[in-house]
């Protein structure tokens, strides 16, 4: 599925530029922190004897590293590989840390630079889709019983805006915010009715963010 994913991400993302275009490379790397939200459902009851209703990822240390094309119309083109080092959470009335929960995300984006293309500081946004990986937790249960869950991939959409400004005309600093939203699961939201097609069950998406704030260096080529 991940496979899937990631290739139709970066063909639409490629295959999109204009092959006659003048362009450019350019490849960065950034560092920040990322604030995370989980979902929450139907609370269990662990074996310490607390309730729990919701799972987060902590909120932490990130990275990431992308690859782009830049058309000499200032759209860019490329790929965005982002790594969260962060702690599965549960909640409800107490909480704990788990374990070790790495989330990976994989996006294909398209974005546009503003500014003449050899201007010092340039602002920048873009748009990707692709997929978010969250991986598999293990972990000691409350009555001393080794356990893991299964790790999960789910299509995701990312959002970016931010400065890149150029020291020279190869090396720049890039700072930005990043909003990747997952869809994770629906819970039964009602029912909505139609004159025409009658009664049916909704349902209310639940989607984990990830709020990322990074800097890092970008290169030009």
């Amino acid at each position: 599925m991940l496979r899937k994913v990631l290739f139709a991400s970066v063909l639409a993302a490629f295959v999109a530029a204009p092959a006659a275009a003048q362009t450019r490379v350019e490849a960065g790397a950034m560092f920040g922190w990322t604030f995370s939200d989980g979902v929450s459902g139907d609370a269990v009851l662990g074996g310490d004897g607390n309730l729990y209703d919701r799972v987060d990822p902590k909120d932490s240390f990130s990275w990431s590293l992308r690859f782009g094309v830049v058309t000499e119309g200032n759209v860019e083109f490329g790929f965005l590989y982002g790594r969260q080092e962060s702690k599965m959470v549960i909640a409800g009335t107490n909480e704990r840390e788990i374990g070790s929960f790495p989330v990976s995300n994989y996006h294909g984006y398209v974005g546009y630079n503003f500014g003449d293309v050899d201007a010092k500081v340039r602002p920048y946004l873009f748009f990707g889709l692709g997929a978010t990986s969250y991986s598999q937790v293990d972990f000691i249960s409350a009555n001393g019983v080794p356990r893991s869950t299964s790790s999960e991939t789910q299509f995701s959409t990312t959002f970016g805006t931010g400065i890149k400004a150029f020291f020279n005309p190869h090396v720049g600093l890039q700072t930005g915010v990043r909003w990747t939203p997952t869809y994770i699961k629906s819970d039964p939201g009602g029912y909505w009715c139609d004159p025409y097609w009658g009664c049916y069950l909704v349902g209310s998406a639940q989607y984990s963010n990830q709020f990322e704030f990074s800097a890092g260096l970008v290169f030009k080529f």
